[in-house]
């Protein structure tokens, strides 16, 4: 138990099975409460308004904190709630998740011996407010792949992929993918964990 003795409850706004395992991987206990947002809307809002994609991640990340979080006064005040999101950005273009497998297949080619960042925001909320908020941005080189790689990966990886904004886990095969990569693992995988458990020893929350 990596928890301090008078540590908050540990809730994570998000249904995502990569983040809730780093945080079991840390030794954190916590309850995984889904939020929903209309990122698509909330993307697009930050487009048009011209806003710098980290800080529309931290929006993105922001605004499922505050859904549980609101939640969570009347059951539990004392709760730290943990958002995360992430943000691919090739050139300029930002990348939703994949809609079914072509769309994967073709944002994988979109990405395809192209360099582009992917940016992993994390917010935590407590009180009815927010009081801290992160933003990991990881540069991901993908190398010029064969048609005939793309296939086997997607035939591999199935379904699985349209569940990640960059179409790809790497904690998977989706390493192949990669020629270069710079940045925090975990920031990578949707959760930047070492800033994350900085700020929870910081706020009395893990052992120190």
């Amino acid at each position: 138990m990596m928890l301090a003795t008078d540590a908050p409850p540990l809730v994570l706004a998000s249904s995502s099975s990569t983040r809730s395992a780093l945080l079991r991987a840390a030794g954190l206990p916590f309850e995984a409460r889904p939020a929903s947002v209309d990122e698509a809307a909330l993307k697009e809002a930050a487009q048009a308004e011209q806003i710098p994609p980290t800080e529309a991640a931290v929006l993105l990340a922001d605004a499922k904190a505050e859904r549980i979080a609101r939640r969570m006064m009347a059951e539990q005040p004392e709760a730290l709630v943990i958002g995360a999101d992430s943000l691919v950005v090739c050139e300029g273009r930002w990348f939703d998740k994949p809609v079914g497998m072509e769309g994967a297949r073709a944002q994988l080619q979109a990405l395809k011996g192209r360099t582009h960042e992917l940016i992993s925001a994390v917010v935590c909320w407590r009180h009815g407010a927010r009081i801290w908020h992160h933003a990991a941005v990881c540069r991901l080189s993908m190398r010029d792949f064969s048609d005939e790689f793309l296939d086997a990966y997607l035939a591999t990886e199935g379904e699985a992929i349209t569940h990640s904004v960059g179409a790809y886990r790497l904690e998977g095969i989706g390493m192949h993918l990669f020629r270069k990569i710079e940045g925090e693992h975990t920031a990578i995988l949707g959760l930047p964990m070492l800033p994350l458990l900085d700020f929870l020893r910081q706020h009395g929350a893990v052992l120190r």
